[in-house]
């Protein structure tokens, strides 16, 4: 006998996902589901699956499942989105939240406009430079280092936010062939766990156009975590200052690393795109 399972379509900057309240629907295979409900002719279409759960260290939980059905380990633009479903939908009057995900607990604040929230400011926690499970360098670190792919060098630097991240910068970010060389610097053996390819490109006004190949999930509108680490990497490499505006395909995130307390804020938008129904 066939399961109905409500759901709810929301996106951050074009960062697009499904959500379940799994409190009142768990899942049990959530990383079929998402490959299935993911696919964009066959299913519901989006980046992804994310369940929203409680949590016995925060106030709720997020768990993210990417197009391919890997787990991913945090998503900013999905935590933005998580503050305006708990909210609107009254399963929390508060507008700061603690959210339990893979990398650590996030503080999400809501800026509300009576009852409807409007952005969201995450504290995504602070930047790693070095982690040798995500590369394979013998210091486990790469700013402005080369990596080459297929004869052809290219100069990033690693980012941790939770997640792996490597951000090139260049004079043309619309000339790239994301397509072509995201996947080859994701499974480059470089990075044992695969890693979400930024290329950013500075403009005249001082804001960041970015681009983004996700790792699980390929190129998307947008990505949060993404963007905090392009940030990062543009102020380690001394391209930006503490606040930048990265502008992506879906949209604009407004990234701050503090100099207070060494932390990543981001601030952006979440949107309802519909909600419905679907048999398991």
């Amino acid at each position: 006998m066939a399961t109905k399972i409500k759901f709810i379509k929301m996106q951050g900057a074009g960062n697009d996902y499904i959500y379940v309240n799994s409190m009142e629907y768990p899942l049990t295979n959530p990383e079929e589901l998402s490959i299935r409900w993911s696919a964009y002719h066959t299913g519901i279409g989006s980046d992804g699956l994310v369940l929203i759960g409680a949590s016995d260290v925060a106030d709720f939980s997020m768990r993210i499942f990417n197009a391919d059905g890997s787990e991913a380990m945090m998503c900013g633009n999905a935590s933005r989105c998580i503050g305006k479903y708990l909210y609107e939908n009254k399963l929390t009057d508060k507008k700061e939240i603690s959210l339990e995900t893979l990398s650590g607990i996030k503080i999400l604040k809501l800026h509300t406009e009576g009852e409807t929230v409007s952005t969201v400011t995450v504290d995504m926690g602070m930047p790693v430079w070095q982690n040798k499970k995500q590369i394979n360098t013998d210091t486990g670190e790469m700013i402005g280092g080369n990596i080459t792919i297929e004869g052809k060098d290219y100069t990033g630097t690693f980012v941790s936010m939770g997640n792996p991240h490597f951000v090139i910068f260049t004079p043309d970010v619309m000339g790239i062939n994301l397509t072509d060389i995201g996947p080859k610097i994701e499974h480059s053996p470089m990075f044992p766990e695969r890693v979400n390819v930024e290329f950013a490109q500075v403009m005249d006004d001082g804001s960041i156009r970015m681009r983004v190949w996700e790792r699980g999930s390929g190129i998307t509108m947008a990505c949060g975590t993404g963007a905090c680490a392009t940030t990062a990497a543009a102020i380690i490499t001394k391209r930006a200052r503490r606040k930048s505006t990265i502008t992506m395909d879906g949209g604009s995130l407004e990234i701050e690393w503090s100099a207070t307390d060494g932390h990543i804020y981001m601030t952006g938008p979440a949107t309802k795109v519909f909600e419905g129904e679907i048999e398991i």
